[in-house]
């Protein structure tokens, strides 16, 4: 489990610099995070998540569960970030960078251990793998479609910036 948390969190933390690093390809912005929006923050880990899926749907595919774990620890990742982010930032009226990042670790741990357990547990049958794959389709949909083209509400929207989804910089014209 461990391998998979520091993986997870390190491939993360890669996300918030890639879409800079990579000089705004709007590719790389399916996945990285394009701005300081929480919803950008998500992304980063249900970035590192996919691509961790690939490891662990090679181990764990054939388990009965492995896609209900895989998207319950979707789920508590989006929301872990959502409750604790807006929680603590009701107090402190401001984000604080290190709390961030343990949030951001807690998520994935969390959503690690979750995922362990579920597919340890009793099959729970096809009934629920069915309504786990659809949802986990309906939220790799919404992540991609969520960067080109977010809901104008605070989740998307950067505290920087004021801005929603990518920030393009206009060239002015000479008209």
């Amino acid at each position: 489990m461990w391998y998979s948390i520091i993986f997870i969190f390190c491939i993360g933390s890669l996300f918030h610099f890639l879409y800079e690093i990579s000089g705004h390809n709007k590719i790389v912005a399916l996945f990285a995070a394009v701005n300081e929006s929480t919803w950008e923050h998500i992304k980063m880990a249900l970035s590192s998540m996919f691509i961790w899926s690939l490891h662990d749907g090679y181990m764990y595919g054939d388990y009965s569960n492995y896609f209900i774990g895989k998207t319950l620890s979707l789920i508590i990742v989006i929301a872990f970030i959502i409750a604790v982010f807006y929680t603590y930032t009701t107090f402190t009226k401001k984000p604080v960078l290190f709390v961030d990042i343990l949030t951001f670790f807690g998520a994935i741990y969390l959503a690690q251990k979750v995922f362990y357990l579920i597919i340890g547990a009793n099959p729970l049958g096809f009934t629920y793998q069915y309504i786990s794959v659809v949802i986990l389709f309906i939220i790799f949909g919404s992540y991609m479609v969520l960067t080109l083209l977010p809901l104008k509400n605070f989740i998307f929207q950067d505290p920087i910036t004021k801005k929603y989804g990518i920030i393009r910089n206009k060239k002015k014209s000479n008209n």
